[in-house]
């Protein structure tokens, strides 16, 4: 077959949907946001008593589940996430709409340890459209077609912010599959994970003294690597 008509096969099979939905995220949002994050935290900080610290941890938590099932409130996720204030909002100029705003909402985490952990974290909009597409008689789309395209939703992501300079130290990844027990607060439990992570790989580059007990509660952070990108799609499944 020719190249359109193979294009025309893959978007029959909706094998074009993560694709497209990855670049479009990324121009539309990430690349707009991300370079700027580090400059509205500066700010964010100057008002409220320099809370999240260390610079090397300046970065948003992009919440990528398998399941692609978006809570709009995330406390309804987890009782243990709790909104708590935004960054200042990002303003500009788009596609004919004057000063649109685009902001970032920082959560309060609570541990096992019972203390208070702070950081900036969101879903990734596009899943909730492979959800939405799943649940959409007319999009044809099933849920194995759902796995497979969240699959190499992030994938591609991961790629295409890996290869963006502006991006770089902006931002981390966490894709995750729910747990299959009734533990119900699996997801600050994996943010926290990661947090911890982080904390790791970055201790000896932050500024100042932390003592190891309350570094959650100050400082969020976040990275992606490598190891933790999806593998190569599989046939059958997971």
């Amino acid at each position: 077959p020719s190249a359109a008509e193979m294009s025309e096969i893959c978007e029959k099979n909706n094998r074009n949907v993560a694709h497209g939905l990855a670049w479009s995220y990324y121009v539309g949002y990430l690349k707009l946001v991300l370079p700027r994050l580090k400059d509205l935290i500066s700010e964010f900080n100057r008002a409220n008593n320099n809370l999240l610290k260390c610079k090397e941890t300046w970065k948003l938590h992009i919440l990528l589940p398998m399941s692609c099932e978006i809570y709009d409130d995330l406390q309804k996720a987890d009782s243990h996430i709790q909104y708590w204030k935004d960054l200042p909002a990002l303003q500009l100029d788009r596609a004919g709409t004057k000063w649109r705003s685009y902001k970032q909402s920082i959560y309060k985490i609570l541990g096992e340890d019972k203390k208070l952990n702070y950081c900036i974290v969101e879903y990734a909009p596009p899943l909730q459209s492979l959800y939405a597409m799943s649940q959409d008689e007319s999009a044809a789309f099933s849920r194995e077609d759902r796995l497979e395209q969240a699959q190499l939703f992030c994938r591609t992501l991961g790629e295409i912010l890996q290869r963006s300079k502006e991006c770089a130290g902006c931002y981390r990844l966490i894709v995750y599959e729910e747990s299959g027990d009734s533990d119900s607060h699996f997801l600050s439990k994996e943010i926290l994970r990661h947090i911890r992570q982080q904390h790791l790989e970055e201790y000896t580059m932050c500024e100042g003294n932390h003592e190891p007990t309350t570094f959650l509660s100050t400082e969020p952070s976040i990275l992606i690597s490598d190891s933790e990108l999806p593998g190569p799609l599989r046939s059958d499944g997971f």
